[in-house]
């Protein structure tokens, strides 16, 4: 539960601008425009997850404000991954659901090796950038 408006919590999260306020892994993000992105959008982010730098090249596949959006990604080596924000207004505060699945390269077995390699890291990242973005809206 993050104690901020649901517009607030919509407008933080969907700015690529914003990410490197919040998320752990982020490194830089290449983005047309400022402020919250929408359905069909895309941006290159450079993301670090386990001492590793890569691209990703996101779009917004899905964008229904201020309470649901999904991401495709597309990375490194045929890698994909798939993001979904789900926001629930609750008095004045704002639930925000975080969900994230990651498809490596290699092929299935590849993908199996790979992610039980990034699992643990990627699960602790994840905690710690919902807990940046709390500690943010929160101030």
């Amino acid at each position: 539960m993050i104690g901020a408006p649901i517009e607030r919590v919509w407008s933080t999260v969907m700015d690529p601008a914003r990410l490197g306020d919040w998320v752990t892994t982020h490194e830089s993000v290449d983005a047309d425009g400022e402020g919250p992105v929408g359905e069909g959008d895309r941006f290159r982010q450079r993301l670090r997850l386990a001492g590793r730098s890569f691209e990703v090249e996101w779009r917004v596949i899905e964008a229904r404000a201020p309470r649901l959006a999904r991401w495709h990604g597309e990375g490194p080596r045929g890698s994909s991954a798939e993001v979904g924000y789900r926001l629930e207004e609750v008095d004045d505060a704002t639930r925000f659901d975080y969900e994230n699945s990651f498809a490596g390269p290699g092929g299935w077995l590849g993908r199996l090796a790979g992610a039980a390699l990034a699992a643990a890291p990627a699960r602790r990242e994840a905690r710690r950038s919902l807990a940046n973005l709390k500690q943010l809206l929160e101030r």
